[in-house]
């Protein structure tokens, strides 16, 4: 039996845009049409297109490349995968961001311009009033660590942290489904701490909260894999 009504929007479009690059309309390597294209075609509005898009990016079918757009790199997505394997992928995942953000976070505190604090200081804000979905939570928090990893002046830093936040964005959500916790005051407070050794230029500091945080996280996914009876 045909069970398209229970899809989100979002799933729906994924799958008839999958159904396209399997049948071949796109070459391996191949830039897609742009948003504003596909989005007609399908006959949704562009922010449906982007979260389908972003599903495509999660499951390695497509690679969305910063000022580029989005390109082919498989037909065949990575999915079906049990809770076990995404806790454990995750651990992966966060050890990517320690080695990538921790330094980030050093240099930023030595670097940063008047905008770029100003910047981290809305990211911080928005991170603390987007709590309502799983997926406003990881776009708000991947806003903050962002703006953080800009503000380093690193470009090659800021580069990869683009290419690996859009690989991991789906992982993420599903940590944070697998593990079943909300948003914390304590969490927040956390972010405060590393937003505040990045504003005093506490290079030490904005690096060992940086990685106390995602060593936590990490370790937090540990137990939870521990915990997991299958």
């Amino acid at each position: 039996m045909d069970t398209v009504h229970r899809e989100s929007l979002s799933d729906q479009v994924a799958r008839l845009l999958l159904q396209r690059i399997q049948a071949g309309e796109w070459e391996i390597g191949q830039k897609l049409p742009g948003e504003t294209t596909l989005a007609p075609q399908l006959g949704v509005g562009r922010s449906t297109m982007r979260e389908a898009i972003r599903q495509l990016a999660g499951q390695g079918v497509l690679s969305t490349r910063q000022g580029s757009g989005n390109f082919l790199r498989s037909r065949a997505p990575v999915q079906d995968w049990d809770a076990l394997v995404l806790r454990t992928a995750i651990g992966s995942v966060i050890e990517a961001r320690i080695a990538i953000e921790c330094e980030a976070a050093a240099l930023a505190a030595q670097r940063h311009t008047a905008s770029d604090l100003a910047a981290i200081r809305a990211a911080l804000a928005h991170r603390n009033a987007d709590r309502a979905t799983i997926e406003g939570r990881v776009d708000a928090d991947t806003a903050l660590h962002r703006s953080i990893v800009a503000a380093s002046g690193n470009e090659i830093l800021t580069e990869l942290f683009d290419t690996f936040a859009e690989r991991s964005r789906e992982a993420m959500i599903q940590m944070l489904r697998l593990s079943g916790e909300p948003g914390t005051d304590h969490d927040q407070l956390v972010h405060e701490h590393i937003v505040q050794a990045v504003a005093d230029r506490d290079a030490t500091a904005a690096f060992e909260r940086s990685r106390t945080h995602l060593l936590a996280l990490r370790d937090g996914m540990a137990r939870h894999r521990s915990d997991d009876p299958s």
